[in-house]
């Protein structure tokens, strides 16, 4: 199950799939350039103009807030293919959200706690949440890897769903058209999907 991972390149496939920079004025964070928000870059001492933010400083914060913070380096250590998951939710939703969807997952997957106890869904990978990815892993092998991806992504976009319905004005994207105007223009399905759900989302909330 350790398959190795290159963060320089999964943060480079994020910051060109976040493109450069949008000021956007339904962003509460602000404007944003390689997906970095004014709000967050302001917090990580970056003090110059937005439309002017180095790719390597939206890198460096990415790395230390998106994947170190969040301990996505000591889940990769286990799956490679989970961290790079939680990772892409991380930047699109929070670290401590995508942490509690693999808190949800395992606990939904430990066949009521015989493999191993419930797990309070803190959003923090603390040490009994890398020991029931370690048991869920070793029990399940690379078939449950597989199962626990798709019970990610259900969970991912489930809350895209729920965040849609909150807002008055909002409609359900529908994936399946999405994904085939993409395929015309020769465009990545998922990264694509990600990229027009976040611009219509943030465009509805100016409705």
């Amino acid at each position: 199950m350790q398959d190795r991972i290159d963060v320089d390149a999964l943060i480079d496939g994020l910051i060109e799939r976040e493109g450069g920079f949008v000021a956007n004025p339904a962003d509460e964070g602000g404007p944003t350039r390689f997906g970095i928000t004014e709000a967050v870059a302001r917090a990580n001492g970056y003090r110059g103009a937005m439309r002017e933010l180095p790719r390597e400083e939206a890198a460096s914060i990415y790395r230390r807030l998106y994947w170190l913070r969040p301990r996505f380096d000591a889940i990769a250590r286990r799956s490679a293919r989970i961290a790079a998951e939680l990772f892409d939710t991380g930047a699109n939703m929070g670290p401590a959200v995508a942490v509690t969807f693999l808190q949800r997952a395992l606990t939904a997957l430990n066949r009521s706690g015989k493999d191993y106890p419930d797990l309070v869904p803190d959003g923090r990978a603390v040490p009994q949440t890398l020991a029931a990815l370690d048991a869920f892993l070793a029990v399940r092998g690379r078939s449950g890897e597989q199962v626990l991806l798709r019970a990610l992504e259900a969970l991912q976009g489930e809350r895209y769903l729920r965040l849609a319905e909150r807002r008055p004005g909002n409609y359900i994207l529908d994936k399946a058209s999405l994904i085939a105007a993409n395929r015309r223009n020769g465009e990545n399905d998922e990264a694509a999907f990600h990229r027009d759900w976040r611009e219509q989302h943030r465009a509805s909330l100016c409705r």
